[in-house]
């Protein structure tokens, strides 16, 4: 069998590997853009396979293509869909503008896979083109965008239940750390009291926030253009083409999908794409902020705040026996970074259309995925392998809390917020502590120092002691 076929297009014959699904302009994409070697995304391929299995079987309804082309055209498609040809989608990520290669890339692989299943052969387009039926009534321009945003919208159900998983383990080391004191710092100096539990729980509530974000942006990416074709003006479609293809498309996805008001708007704004990688990168602002914490609290063991101990994962050293890095907030705060750059990217995209067309969706499509994936994958180790198996140094946060310095500030409503600083000044000076020198000083009785210099008593809101006592003096006794 010869190791190669040829086929015609339009800029004259070329040759394809014999047993290719692709065609033509797929292998003129593979000279003209071998850029990075990497390929477009799996969830992308399944998208637009969901794409052209609903325009088919719309077509074939409005009698547009007759039933056995039509049919064939879906169950191909649904091949592609289940991931069966992503091998024979060869077009670089960085590829000509508007993804016209990507496109044609899977007309053709779903036109010689239709002619397969009905006996023709490879390369023949014969019954089925993969322009004349395969891409009826459709354009790069309504196509790439509509497969981009529910591909985004699928990748997106992959992170949401890490994000959910991640928050729980959060919220479940702030309930098994509760109960331990330790200081807070702000401007990575002394402050008052804090609960090791408290600072854990509000991380959970960031992450919380952070996919409800996400979920929020997620919604203008369910408006389609889809049956505006060329520049969103419908040409070559039927009526009823636009709504009965978006409808089909939202059934086989399962996600629900809506018809843009206005094609044209549509087809020139990728604002939503902007949204999206928007709100990914202020999740990865938020695991950066957590992440570099967790090693501050993490550090040591000796010499450092050794407030928590992270999992020991490998060794963290070639050179420095029994080294242990922080890895998995290391690896955290790396993803998060490129996270950072891929929107970056996005938003240089986004604005970089003119007219009816913006033709850097590729580049949009590329990093949002890349973005989700990477932070869905990073997330599940993070959480597994770092949050879930973090212990708390007790000891340790018990000391820090009783010699805070700042514990000076429960003193403020009583001897007045000069005095209090003579005091810490005194503490820092001394070494000895605040609890220490108010004895000292006969500022607080014995019962006085025990409450108000309470750590615990100081990371909920209390009123002062003074206030409280008036407040019980005016308040009526019950009869017993």
């Amino acid at each position: 069998m010869p190791k190669t076929r040829k086929e015609k297009d339009s800029l004259g014959t070329i040759a394809v590997p014999a047993r290719a699904y692709y065609g033509a302009q797929t292998v003129r994409a593979v000279h003209n853009y071998p850029i990075s070697g990497m390929r477009a995304h799996s969830v992308l391929i399944g998208a637009i396979g969901m794409v052209k299995r609903a325009a088919a079987e719309t077509n074939k309804k409005l009698g547009l293509i007759d039933a056995h082309r039509a049919d064939a055209i879906s169950k191909a498609a649904q091949e592609g869909i289940d991931g069966k040809w992503d091998e024979q989608f060869l077009v670089d990520v960085f590829q000509a503008g508007a993804g016209v290669s990507f496109h044609m890339n899977a007309n053709e692989v779903i036109a010689n896979r239709a002619n397969d299943l009905l006996g023709g052969k490879l390369g023949e387009y014969a019954p089925v083109h993969p322009n004349d039926h395969v891409n009826y009534g459709q354009s790069t321009n309504d196509v790439f965008p509509t497969a981009m945003r529910l591909g985004t919208l699928l990748a997106l159900e992959t992170l949401y239940p890490v994000l959910d998983s991640l928050a729980r383990s959060f919220e479940k080391q702030a309930k098994e750390f509760d109960s331990i004191l330790k200081s807070g710092r702000t401007h990575l100096q002394d402050a008052v009291p804090i609960r090791l539990g408290q600072e854990f729980a509000a991380y959970a509530v960031a992450i919380r926030k952070a996919r409800a974000n996400i979920t929020q942006q997620a919604e203008g990416l369910r408006e389609l253009g889809l049956g505006g074709s060329a520049v969103g003006t419908g040409i070559n479609t039927h009526p009823r083409y636009r709504a009965e293809a978006i409808a089909r498309l939202a059934k086989l996805s399962g996600q629900k999908l809506t018809a843009a008001r206005d094609m044209r708007w549509a087809m020139q704004s990728n604002a939503c794409m902007a949204d999206i990688s928007a709100a990914l990168r202020t999740l990865a602002l938020e695991i950066i902020r957590i992440s570099n914490d967790l090693r501050l609290l993490a550090s040591g063991p000796n010499t450092g705040l050794a407030e928590i101990v992270l999992p020991s994962l490998q060794p963290g050293s070639s050179i420095m026996p029994g080294k242990i890095n922080p890895v998995m907030a290391e690896l955290a705060a790396m993803v998060c970074f490129q996270v950072i750059g891929n929107d970056t990217a996005v938003a240089y995209a986004v604005q970089a259309g003119q007219l009816e067309l913006n033709v850097m969706m590729p580049t949009m499509a590329y990093n949002v995925l890349q973005s989700i994936t990477i932070l869905a994958n990073m997330l599940r180790q993070f959480d597994g392998y770092c949050i879930a198996g973090i212990n708390a140094n007790r000891a340790r946060c018990q000391q820090y809390a009783e010699s805070t310095v700042s514990l000076a500030t429960a003193l403020n409503p009583y001897i007045g917020y000069a005095k209090a600083a003579e005091i810490v000044k005194e503490s820092v000076a001394s070494g000895r502590t605040i609890v220490e020198l108010a004895r000292e000083q006969h500022l607080l009785s014995e019962k006085e120092i025990a409450e108000i210099l309470d750590p615990k008593r100081m990371t909920e809101p209390q009123l002062p002691l003074k206030a409280a006592r008036k407040r019980d003096a005016r308040s009526p006794r019950r009869k017993n």
